[in-house]
């Protein structure tokens, strides 16, 4: 366990708490000292969630731990089921109560609660948040699971299926969710259950009535799938459908596995994302650099619609969730470049700034990133703040879900390109601060006088935080006049052009790169 101001994943108790919250009927008693308990805040403020947590802490204090903690959590226990009565009830210790060794199983096993208790041991000190979500919900399946209900006969009735590893907490699986389901209902499937999130524990006893398992987040339903290989002998489709590439791919491996006709699906015409990134307004993002990194699935799906549908170079690719390092090696490979795998921001951000890309996809950490280096951004994966959250209906999967990633992704550098443009022409007559409001008329809206806007006119120059993080070449410093002038290059070239100067200057010897220096290395690269 490591101390960070970020942290791309909390502990595993969060896991099993973002379980416990995507269900219904399901009851989470945790072990925790006072300080751990901040469901509330993560689901109804991150989330917003309409409702609070089924979350129930012992909340022990430190006075407490001279005395019998055990019978702290017994009470809490008895307290939670008598209040809430649940179908079934987690209990589990928190990271901090983990030291302490009360057994929260055997402590909860002891007072014969009239409902299954399904303990959860979750190693807080060498596995993370994901992890213990994918443990917790396979603990679930495993438990509660009834192995008689089996599929029907196939004849007379549509193909049914479960859709496994939608979660609380998730990005946009609520409307992920959505989308696949439209899609199977299309191709003509029924969905049996959807888990974790929305089902009780009577559907999860049911869940042997389908005929194949979907896995839509291997991260948190890859675990209970493969049991329910091994144990019910249902297949299951690992195809994430992210991207229209690999929506073509699911929907022919969907069709097969349900021996459905796949062509109505696969003629759908709602993606419009094709076209749009074939257009003439799109030819001038081929061939940009982008830096991808997030969880394992997310990650490696936004690489292969940056390469193959974007026409993007992959600069940099990695994600955070270790337990899939084999598959983001195998998807580096590809890609000819090293991936990166760490769960520590500042290795991250180093990363960026010496692939020096023109656009960053990650998590709401690598927003933070590209926000204070002046790269443009968009957010692919958990973790994720309140903002990508939103009201809307907005997948990631499925063909509106290749739409909507098109409209994610491009309009950073779009809107990036005419924030430079904007900057470009300040000091042309027309454009620049003093000229006012070019769409109104009248001296009333003519701009502040002179001295009032002063500070503002060279904000962006001293607020460029980008140009005084980036290393310094070792040629020498940059003066004033030149950083301004750099500034004025396209961000998307930018980087570039700042490399080939300090090459230049430490060729050429110059120990400090002014406007000449800047002049003469444009000069010397355009031969």
């Amino acid at each position: 366990m490591q101390l960070a101001v970020w942290t791309y994943e909390g502990p595993p108790h969060v896991g099993a708490m973002r379980v416990a919250t995507a269900m219904n009927g399901l009851h989470y008693v945790l072990h925790a000292p006072q300080g751990d308990t901040y469901a509330d805040l993560l689901f109804t403020m991150i989330e917003r969630r309409g409702k609070r947590p089924p979350v129930t802490y012992t909340t022990f204090q430190a006075r407490d731990l001279g005395k019998d903690t055990a019978s702290i959590f017994q009470n809490a226990a008895r307290d939670a089921y008598e209040r809430f009565q649940p179908q079934a009830l987690l209990v589990g210790a928190s990271c901090t109560a983990e030291l302490i060794q009360d057994d929260p199983a055997g402590l909860a096993e002891a007072l014969n609660l009239p409902c299954p208790v399904i303990p959860l041991e979750l190693p807080s000190y060498q596995r993370k948040e994901n992890w213990g979500a994918a443990e917790t919900f396979y603990r679930v399946v495993r438990q509660l699971i009834d192995k008689d209900v089996r599929p029907a006969a196939r004849e007379g009735r549509r193909p049914l299926v479960n859709l496994l590893g939608p979660c609380a907490l998730g990005f946009r699986h609520r409307d992920d969710v959505a989308e696949v389901s439209k899609l199977l209902g299309t191709l003509g499937i029924d969905v049996n259950c959807v888990a974790p999130l929305g089902a009780a524990p009577d559907d999860i006893r049911t869940l042997g009535r389908a005929d194949f398992n979907i896995v839509l987040y291997p991260e948190i339903g890859g675990e209970a799938a493969r049991w329910l290989e091994q144990a019910l002998g249902q297949p299951a489709i690992r195809t994430v459908p992210i991207g229209v590439s690999a929506t073509a791919e699911f929907i022919e491996e969907v069709s097969a596995l349900a021996g459905v006709d796949p062509t109505t699906a696969l003629t759908d015409e709602a993606s419009r994302m094709p076209w749009w990134s074939r257009s003439v307004d799109s030819t001038y993002l081929t061939g940009k650099r982008v830096f991808i990194f997030g969880d394992a699935t997310h990650a490696i799906a936004a690489a292969r619609i940056a390469h193959e549908e974007l026409g993007f170079e992959i600069c940099g690719l990695g994600c955070y969730n270790r337990e899939f390092a084999r598959e983001m090696r195998a998807a580096a490979k590809l890609y000819d470049i090293e991936p990166l795998i760490t769960d520590d921001h500042l290795l991250v951000e180093d990363a960026i700034l010496n692939a020096a890309p023109e656009l960053v996809l990650g998590t709401q950490m690598e927003r933070h990133i590209a926000k204070r280096f002046g790269i443009p951004c968009a957010v692919i994966s958990s973790p994720v703040h309140v903002q990508d959250f939103p009201a809307r209906h907005s997948p990631q999967m499925g063909f509106e879900g290749a739409n909507v990633i098109f409209d994610t992704w491009i309009h950073p550098l779009v809107m990036g390109l005419e924030e430079h443009l904007l900057t470009m022409f300040r000091d042309d007559f027309e454009f620049s601060d003093t000229a006012g409001p070019s769409h109104l008329h009248g001296k009333s809206h003519a701009a502040p006088p002179e001295a009032a806007r002063q500070p503002a006119l060279h904000a962006d120059v001293q607020s460029d935080v980008s140009l005084a993080e980036l290393p310094v070449a070792e040629a020498g410093s940059w003066t004033a006049e030149a950083e301004r002038e750099l500034k004025k290059i396209p961000f998307f070239v930018r980087g570039k052009a700042r490399r080939n100067t300090e090459a230049y200057a430490t060729a050429q010897g110059r120990n400090v790169i002014d406007l000449v220096t800047l002049y003469d290395a444009k000069a010397h690269y355009a031969r």
